[in-house]
């Protein structure tokens, strides 16, 4: 049998598909991935290799995952990773930044060649992950609004377009805020696209260094916060939309793919899931097992992505802060607003949430750690002392009219002889 004949053919709808979930995946949070680069020191080159790398990472594993396993397998960055790493690299150097990378990306291979995903999330309560995803994320939403103050006419009218679009197309939202932002830079001039040029964007490796607070205080929490909300989500859309995904396989290539080029910034390939839904629909393909073909062709649109990464970053260096604040914070209002229902719907475990979402939130360091990794400590303690065991005993019931005997035995013609 030939290849083509293996191929199915290929459609307008399933092309489009894959466009727009690369184009909504980097509109979203291409922004965050921005700010992580500058918080870690990367100058306008480097922030393009790390932009390159992600695109050939994610083109690389979503093309392949989806010929393989003849599923719609999406890859994507860790949005909140990105959105942890942005506000936990203040002053931490590049070579402890690729340190931690190849730290996080060698846990996610660890669990999934052992099988230890589901398990290890078992261990963690859901409103601790979540209550610290949220104390995280908390940060962006407070730069949402802050605009307003600086430059009132492009945070409004940015505001104003993701409330529309999310009452009629909610899930073209970012993409149709960050047209608007855009159109009001151009009318402003803020911004002059002379200085952009599509080169191939040169891989800059980095060698790595072991910080061992850091690994703790920021590389532990990172690592939770990229299973628990990115490739748990990830494997939930695939299984909810009927494909069931090998879950230890995927992980364990996913991770590898990603320390290969954690010395390159490659920092995460996750599954994807908000972009992924949109290959799975029936738009794509009537057939369900023919909607692969669009993660395929979105593969291939993040390999082109990754080869011009530099003109990416060069591009996003010269829009203005309030622009990438605005568009970053948007962006992941819904993520907050999920983590704090997640973190806040189970009664019993509330006070653990929020002793978790105030400790993350709070950027309390301490030790040389951040605040992360003592909101989950602090929440798991709470979590300890709060949860409350019932332990039943069992008494076997006697029945009525039991009257206790001395014990006796029988001798050998059968009748009762006290011991």
């Amino acid at each position: 049998m030939s290849l083509h004949s293996r191929l199915p053919a290929i459609t307008l709808p399933m092309v489009i598909s894959g466009a727009v979930a690369v184009l909504i995946g980097y509109a979203s949070s291409a922004a965050i991935i921005f700010q992580a680069a500058r918080a870690a020191g990367a100058d306008t080159a480097l922030t393009g290799s790390w932009l390159g790398m992600l695109g050939v990472g994610m083109g690389i594993t979503s093309f392949g995952l989806s010929l393989r396993y003849r599923m719609p397998i999406l890859t994507a960055w860790s949005t909140p990773g990105a959105a942890m790493l942005a506000t936990s690299l203040n002053g931490v150097s590049l070579s402890d930044t690729i340190g931690l990378f190849v730290f996080t990306n060698l846990l996610i291979v660890i669990c999934g060649v052992s099988g230890l995903f589901s398990k290890l999330m078992r261990y963690i309560p859901a409103s601790i992950a979540s209550g610290m995803l949220a104390g995280i994320l908390l940060h962006f939403g407070l730069q949402t609004f802050s605009g307003l103050q600086q430059n009132l006419p492009l945070c409004l009218a940015m505001c104003l377009s993701f409330l529309l679009a999310r009452r009629w197309s909610p899930r073209y939202a970012v993409f149709f805020t960050l047209l608007t932002g855009a159109l009001v830079i151009i009318v402003q001039g803020q911004t002059s696209l002379s200085g952009v040029s599509w080169h191939l964007s040169a891989p800059v490796f980095i060698s790595p260094s072991i910080n061992i607070p850091l690994l703790l205080g920021v590389g532990l929490p990172y690592f939770l916060v990229s299973m628990a909300s990115q490739n748990a989500p990830g494997i939930a859309t695939l299984n909810a939309h009927g494909y069931p995904v090998p879950v230890s396989q995927v992980t364990t290539l996913t991770g590898a793919v990603a320390l290969l080029l954690s010395p390159f910034g490659g920092f995460s390939v996750c599954i994807a899931a908000i972009t992924a839904a949109i290959c799975m629909g029936e738009d794509v393909h009537p057939q369900r097992n023919q909607r692969w073909v669009a993660a395929a062709i979105a593969g291939l649109f993040y390999l082109v992505t990754g080869v011009f990464g530099s003109a990416i970053a060069v591009l996003f260096s010269t829009l203005p802060p309030v622009f990438i604040h605005t568009v970053a914070g948007l962006a992941l209002l819904t993520p907050l607003a999920g983590s704090l229902h997640r973190c806040l719907e189970r009664p019993e475990q509330r006070d653990t949430a929020i002793v978790t979402f105030l400790i993350t939130a709070s950027g309390v360091s301490l030790a040389g750690v951040g605040p992360a990794f003592w909101g989950m400590i602090g929440g798991s303690l709470c979590h300890i002392l709060l949860s409350r065991r019932v332990v039943t005993i069992y008494r076997p019931s006697r029945p009525s009219g039991y009257r206790w005997q001395k014990p006796f035995r029988r001798n050998r013609a059968g009748h009762r002889v006290k011991k």
